[in-house]
């Protein structure tokens, strides 16, 4: 397994090192197989304010799918700890999906989603803002997936929402959890039909 362990506002001493290699070592023990690298990313937040200042967070690339969790604390060790059992668990989970994929049928598009027509007032009395500055930037490949591909994937990153390339379409989608319960999928409206023509 290839660590790579990156602080913010921290230095990384040989104790954190060790400690963070030993617990995760341990989370994915039995996920060897899988795990091709872990990048890890400790960060203390230097507002008094904050509360959970020591965040830590885990990135686990395994077989092209990666596997995300990240926790927070008022201790490092802590996070470090809450973080690795997160991570196991999310392991765990994309182990018996994968099992369960060679042992079921897939379930189609159609049960997964159904459409339903968006508002026309999505924010209702609340002022839109945009946030002053760009605080983060990530890059990654999108190849293209089912949306049910697309669901495994947003269960296996720990965010509410994951943009992927539909396979069906070809066009960038956003699948995200509904605050009523279930998923939900953003697609472009298709208005050219595909001729290329605005």
């Amino acid at each position: 397994m290839k660590l790579l362990i990156q602080g913010n506002n921290i230095v990384v001493t040989d104790a954190i090192h060790d400690y963070v290699q030993q617990k995760l070592e341990k989370a994915v023990k039995h996920f060897h197989s899988l795990t091709t690298k872990v990048d890890v990313h400790l960060s203390v937040a230097r507002n008094d304010r904050i509360s959970d200042k020591h965040k830590a967070e885990v990135t686990v690339y395994a077989n092209g799918t990666v596997i995300r969790a990240q926790e927070g604390s008022e201790n490092l060790y802590a996070s470090i700890d809450l973080v690795a059992d997160k991570i196991a668990r999310q392991l765990r989970k994309y182990k018996e999906r994968k099992l369960e994929k060679k042992t079921h049928a897939q379930v189609k598009a159609t049960d997964v989603v159904t459409e339903e027509p968006v508002a026309g007032d999505l924010i209702g009395d609340r002022t839109p803002e945009l946030p002053s500055e760009v605080v983060r930037m990530k890059y990654f490949s999108m190849p293209p997936m089912t949306i049910e591909e697309a669901l495994e994937q947003l269960q296996l990153v720990d965010h509410d929402f994951y943009m992927f390339r539909n396979s069906a379409t070809n066009e960038i989608n956003v699948i995200y959890v509904r605050n009523h319960g279930g998923y939900g999928v953003i697609q472009p409206h298709n208005t050219n039909n595909g001729n290329g023509n605005h």
